[in-house]
């Protein structure tokens, strides 16, 4: 599975191959060599993916995507919980949070 994350160009290097692009609140340096079609300045929204920014965005967008991966992490973390606590139920115990299978019929 590929996944791209919005950043938002805070810093273009000198030699116009690297941003500084603020991911979330964390910096990170991005190559945006493949954006060589756009020019690309401070204030743009990009689309990462393994340290290259691959697209250019728009806010709306970008906040649109944002959202969506926070709800996926949330969504995430409160699945590995449900499963932390279903493992540490002695067995036969549901955890109560935790949808349970219904009958089997045959």
């Amino acid at each position: 599975m590929c996944l791209g994350i919005p950043g938002l160009v805070t810093e273009l290097e000198a030699d116009a191959r690297y941003a500084l692009v603020d991911v979330s609140g964390a910096r990170r340096r991005v190559n945006i060599e493949l954006l060589e079609d756009h020019e690309v300045k401070r204030g743009d929204w990009v689309l990462i993916h393994v340290g290259f920014a691959l697209t250019l965005l728009d806010e709306d967008e970008a906040r649109s995507a944002l959202e969506l991966l926070e709800g996926m992490a949330v969504s995430y973390a409160e699945e590995l919980a449900a499963m932390a606590r279903s493992a540490d139920a002695t067995p036969g115990q549901a955890d109560a949070g935790a949808p349970t299978a219904g009958p089997v019929r045959g």
